[in-house]
């Protein structure tokens, strides 16, 4: 008694699903977890990665299967059989993928507005919460020093926004190098150096073309736009060194603009800011004692 192709069918995609949850949750070809953004992004990942298996072994399979079973026999100089119009086939292959489009998207905007990189969208204002450093003042106000309506701050993705105890960095990216400013100890670096835990928020501008701050560990990338200030937040949470990467086209060395983010533990961090901070020369107000 043959099988029915419904059951067929069935069993198929029964076995195509579990392997797509098989792989997503048992290949991991994303780089090392090290930043509080990394887990809500690595679950957009694994959904994306299970269902490209998915579909990647079924057509494959469908492809391997018809090749086999419909081949021309030897001898065989006949035609095919013409078929055509199975309208319940077109709305099966019409629905799915339309389905499966949806449910990403919808997906998408969730982990993108979690990570809250819809904020600056829904309100530019939002992104003034924060105190601005000189260079990003400057940028947002017009030439009589008063505020530029037109001026915008753009970015914010990252977790770490509104929360307290943020460590402030300017970065100013060039061609072909990143500058990190410390306004606490009045640093100037060409590494960027953070402590582990802390919420850090970065404001970004570019001095020339249109650069990009990426941080594959961290799963963060920020464009860095000339003339339109950019936020980008984070919170490390494993103590490393990992690379910056530009990952806009830039110019001709822009494969070698590279830097690291050093992530300390916090009293490995005071240590670097403390021996790093210029040192400022004190004059002594006393008065000198004559000597007789």
């Amino acid at each position: 008694m043959p099988i029915p192709s419904s059951l067929v069918t069935l069993l198929v995609g029964m076995a195509l699903v579990l392997s797509g949850l098989w792989v997503g949750y048992n290949v991991n070809l994303l780089p090392l977890a090290a930043s509080a953004n990394a887990p809500v992004y690595d679950s957009l990942f694994r959904v994306l990665f299970i269902i490209g298996t998915i579909l990647f072994l079924g057509i494959v399979g469908l492809v391997v299967f018809s090749l086999v079973r419909f081949r021309r026999r030897a001898g065989d100089q006949t035609d095919g059989l013409a078929i055509e119009g199975n309208l319940p086939l077109e709305l099966v292959w019409t629905a799915i993928p339309a389905i499966v489009v949806l449910f990403v998207g919808l997906y998408s905007y969730d982990i993108y507005q979690r990570m809250g990189g819809m904020s600056s969208l829904n309100d530019h204002s939002a992104m003034h919460q924060m105190p601005a450093m000189e260079t990003m003042e400057a940028s947002v106000t017009g030439a009589e020093g008063a505020p530029d309506p037109a001026a915008r701050v753009w970015g914010g993705i990252g977790t770490g926004a509104g929360e307290t105890n943020v460590l402030p960095v300017e970065v100013t990216a060039m061609q072909f190098a990143f500058i990190f400013h410390y306004p606490e100890g009045d640093i100037t670096s060409g590494e960027l150096h953070v402590p582990n835990g802390r919420p850090v928020e970065l404001r970004m501008k570019a001095n020339d073309v249109i650069h990009a701050f990426w941080v594959p560990q961290f799963r963060i990338k920020q464009d860095v736009i000339p003339g339109q200030p950019t936020v980008l937040t984070f919170t490390p949470t494993k103590a490393g060194s990992y690379p910056i990467i530009c990952a806009e086209l830039c110019g001709p060395y822009h494969g070698g603009m590279r830097s690291t983010v050093v992530v300390h533990e916090p009293d490995a961090y005071d240590t670097w800011l403390l021996k790093n901070s210029p040192v400022k020369a004190t004059v002594a107000s006393a008065p000198s004692t004559p000597t007789a």
